[in-house]
Order: C-alpha cells, then structure tokens, then sequence
C-alpha cells in the first residue's frame, strides 16, 4: 500500500494529518508520500518526517498521482477533484450533507470515501469526531468571548462582567461534546450558561456535571423563543450524525434577539442550525444578518493545529492500521460505517436522504 498525505489547502488550515511518530510506524511496512510543508503550519518540518521515513514530494499532484490511501483532514476542495480517480481511497472529514456538489464529485470520481464523522464504536459513539468537537466547543467559548467585545463587532459585554455587572448571557443549542466543551469554556469565564437540548436525561447529566452552575432548558420552538430575547449570545452546537443540522433559528426568529448580539454556529460543517448560516473562513470569520453578528467558521480547529494534530491523528491512527492492513469486506462494521461511498455509489443513508440521491447498501456492493 502507499500511503498519500497531502498539504491541506482550505483557508488557514494548518492541520495535518499523521504525525511523524505515526509516520515511522506505517513506513516500516509501507511507503509514505508526503507534500513538502504539509506539517509545518502544526509545527512538523519536512526533516521530521523524512527522518520517520517519508518521501517528500513537491505537489498535491504527486502525492494523489503516486498514492493509493489518502489521508487527509478536511474534505477535498475542487482543485482537488480532478487527482481523485476510482482506485483511490480517501480517509478524512468530509461532512457530505453540507455540500451536493462534493458529494457529486466524489460519487464522480469513483474512490472510496471514509469519513471521519461517521466512523462509530461499539457503543455507537464517534470517536474521531470526538476530538474536535472537544476542540471547536472550546474555541466557540472563546470566540464567543472575543466577537461580544466592541472592536470585534459585538454589543460590548465583558464576558464575565465585573464587579456590580452581570455577566454575559450564554445560550448553547446541543449538549453533546461541543456544547460541553464551550459552557465549561464560559462557565470559567464567568458567564450566565444555558443549554438546551431535547434530550432531558442528557439535560440532567449536564446539571449534575457543572454542580448546578448552569441552566438547562428542554429543546422546543416555544422554549428558544423565549429565551432568545434574554441572551446575548448563541451557539450552535448541534448534531445529527451524518446529516443536515436542524435549523433552530430562522431568519425571523433573529427579530428577538438584541442588536450586535453573536451567533457562533459550530454546526455549519453540517449546514448549520442558523437559517441564515453561510460558510466563512478564518481570515473573513464574521457577517452580519440584520444587526446580529454571525461566526461560521468551518474549520474552527484549524487555528490552533498543534493541538488539533495531535489530538485528531492519535485516534485516526488506529484506524489507518487497520485501512493498511485488510481489505474493505474484512474491515469490522464500525469501520463500515464511515464509508459514504464507494464505485461511484452513495452508501450513507442520510446524505442520500438530504440531496433526494439513491442510496446503496454497502454490504450488497461488497457481495
């Protein structure tokens, strides 16, 4: 097998996706391309990798022309498209129900496609998701902090307030690890936290996590409404695994909410639960939709690729192993799972459910 890494080319998106110790591993027994500079941005110079044993090569061409296992971080981008043919497989986030047009791409192009997102364990979690969620909840904390301040575009509250002040008012929409990871990020802020989700034992798991600190509120239409014109921030934190987020605040339902209040949407991979969600970047991260500032950022770990390497390829590691190392009929059913497609046919149910495309039962394509 050979192994193709590639430099990511997404906006400021500094990620890579082995380590070189993972490298040293997978070198001994396969060959590895690398593209020259694809670990720098997360603080990796070619000379560690070529010391773990990888073959460096100039260009993205190079590495899909000589590869037949491409592991990435995000999901392919249109100059990308053309170096994907049949006998590739692609091992990264893809998050599909967000984009027909990739998804028409890479049925195009025929490779196999495992996704990161939708790979599950035996007790039905997502355990490369997992870590950056962890990861993007705390930045949603974070930028959350950083857009209410004046400069930024926010209504001007500190946060934490002060001294006779009230704090800023949080409002999550999910419970899951984003919303964990940003109300623990605010709660030791200082900020008024609420999360809603429409699961009521998760709820109280949360109440009991936090030791009462926070507040929660039952997912409902009637619920967000309400609360709406009482917060100064909201973050979106939502999750289907593998299809469309939910759209919890239409374009009218910003109407409630007070002027240069922040909306974070870390669901915008999935499409977002805003109405009025548009993808942005890292260098032009913020709009504005009548008065209330949007942040949309789709690959919010990116900024801080140190962390996020090191925690997203100490889980995908495994996992490559066992790509390497057995056909796709011998992988276990946790593994099948990540595949959205393969020959040019759609085998993830929910996306083929969100653009109205056919859907294939991978097991009847392996025979």
């Amino acid at each position: 097998m050979i192994v193709g890494i590639p430099k990511e080319c997404k906006n400021k998106e500094y990620r890579v996706s082995l380590m070189p110790q993972h490298i040293a591993f997978i070198a001994q027994t396969h060959k590895v391309i690398l593209q020259q500079d694809a670990g720098l941005g997360a603080g990796f110079s070619n000379e560690d990798y070529m010391r773990s044993g990888a073959i460096m090569v100039p260009s993205m061409e190079d590495v899909y022309t000589q590869a037949n296992l491409i592991i990435k971080v995000k999901e392919p981008l249109p100059q990308e498209y053309a170096l994907i043919k049949p006998h590739h497989t692609l091992f990264t986030f893809f998050h599909f129900a967000a984009s027909s047009v990739l998804t028409e791409a890479m049925l195009k192009s025929g490779a196999t496609c495992i996704a990161y997102e939708t790979i599950e364990d035996s007790k039905g979690g997502l355990p490369l998701l997992a870590p950056m969620s962890e990861v993007a909840g705390r930045l949603a904390g974070q930028q959350t902090a950083k857009y209410l301040e004046k400069p930024q575009g926010g209504s001007g509250i500190l946060v934490g307030g002060v001294t006779g002040v009230d704090p800023a008012k949080a409002f999550i929409l999910g419970g899951g690890v984003v919303g964990t990871n940003a109300a623990a990020v605010l709660l030791g802020m200082g900020a008024d936290v609420t999360i809603c989700d429409i699961n009521e034992s998760r709820l109280t798991a949360l109440e009991n996590a936090f030791d009462g600190k926070i507040q929660t509120l039952l997912a409902t239409e009637e619920n967000i409404l309400a609360k709406l014109p009482l917060v100064d921030a909201v973050i979106g934190a939502v999750l289907v695994k593998g299809a469309k987020a939910p759209k919890l605040i239409t374009k009218e339902m910003l109407s409630f909410l007070r002027p240069y209040s922040v909306l974070v949407d870390v669901a915008v991979d999935q499409g977002g639960c805003f109405e009025t969600t548009k993808p942005t970047t890292h260098e032009n991260p913020t709009y504005y939709v009548n008065d209330i500032l949007h942040y949309a950022v789709t690959n919010m770990p990116g900024a801080v690729p140190r962390t996020s390497t090191q925690a997203l390829s100490t889980k995908t590691f495994p996992y490559v192993i066992k790509l390497l190392n057995k056909s796709l009929n011998q992988l276990p059913t946790e593994i099948l799972k990540g595949v959205n497609t393969h020959r040019g046919k759609l085998t993830n149910r929910e996306v083929a459910a969100a653009f109205k495309l056919p859907y294939s039962n991978l097991s009847t394509i392996l025979g």
